[in-house]
């Protein structure tokens, strides 16, 4: 399972070097180790009107609203105290390619203003489903199937274009 993984991974970051904004690379390293049965609490809804704003938004701020995405999903998942189910270097590998991804993406933009209602999403699940569910597996399950769910949203975003 870890070579495949480990596969899917290589083939996906050489593709994103030469691939459009398109996110379903990282979609699809998210879903090989994700749990589908998990859902995350009532507290921390999935910001539906944020994405739906960004949809009316320009070509460059919706890459913006992307670039926010990814840098706040590898700021959660870098909080450390994983008990995921993922062996390490394979986290750091992903973590890796949505760093880069990111990184290439924000230079495709100017100077834009983050989302604050974004930010406090992305605190709110680390409040509300990893701190007190104890940083436990079930709880980065909750985050693994979350950062699927946003990675579909920005494909379909960026897609509309």
């Amino acid at each position: 399972m870890l070579s495949r993984i480990l596969l899917v991974l290589l083939s996906l970051s050489l593709y994103s070097a030469g691939s459009s904004l398109s996110c379903r690379w990282v979609c699809v390293c998210v879903c090989v180790c994700a749990n589908e049965d998990a859902e995350v609490d009532d507290t921390v809804s999935f910001p539906n009107h944020l994405y739906s704003q960004a949809s009316k938004a320009s070509a460059e701020d919706k890459v913006a609203f992307t670039v926010q995405i990814l840098e706040e999903m590898v700021a959660l998942l870098e909080g450390g105290y994983s008990s995921a189910s993922w062996e390490e270097n394979t986290e750091e590998n992903f973590l890796s390619v949505v760093s880069r991804q990111a990184v290439g993406l924000r230079s495709c933009i100017g100077s834009h203003r983050e989302s604050q209602r974004l930010h406090m999403y992305f605190k709110r699940l680390s409040h509300h489903v990893l701190m007190r569910m104890g940083h436990s597996a079930e709880a980065w399950e909750l985050i693994r199937r979350e950062m699927k769910s946003h990675l579909k949203r920005v494909d379909q975003l960026i897609s509309s274009n």
